[in-house]
């Protein structure tokens, strides 16, 4: 259990990270994904500095805690995403819901879970 944990943690940190150098490197293609549209130099640098930013640091410490068997590297990764899903809700409660949401919502609702099942299960180390 503990190795399978420790695999599908480890692909979705890579994944999160690939995500975050996609913010970097094709701003406007992963914007578009994301259904957000930079505006001038300003909204550019908010992608790659704060969207990069949370998918690197997110994917950075699953990957760590991946392979230092590490089921705390895990808790800001779970924070992060907790506060995100927290921020979608809070849309749904203000703005209403969109068939659109439900998708990046059942990603973090997953990745919650992967996360929170790696804090239980990885040594405490």
């Amino acid at each position: 259990m503990i190795m399978v944990v420790r695999a599908l943690v480890g692909v979705a940190g890579v994944l999160a990270v690939l995500v975050a150098l996609g913010f970097w490197f094709r701003p406007d293609t992963l914007a578009a994904e994301f259904a957000i549209s930079p505006q001038g130099a300003l909204g550019y640098a908010t992608l790659r500095a704060d969207l990069a930013a949370l998918f690197g640091g997110v994917g950075a410490l699953a990957i760590a805690s991946a392979l230092r068997n590490s089921a705390y590297l895990l808790t800001a990764p779970l924070l992060l995403l907790a506060l995100g899903l927290c921020g979608r809700l809070l849309t749904i409660a203000l703005a209403g819901y969109e068939p659109s949401m439900l998708q990046p919502m059942i990603v973090e609702v997953v990745l919650i879970t992967l996360f929170a099942t790696g804090r239980k299960v990885l040594p405490q180390r």
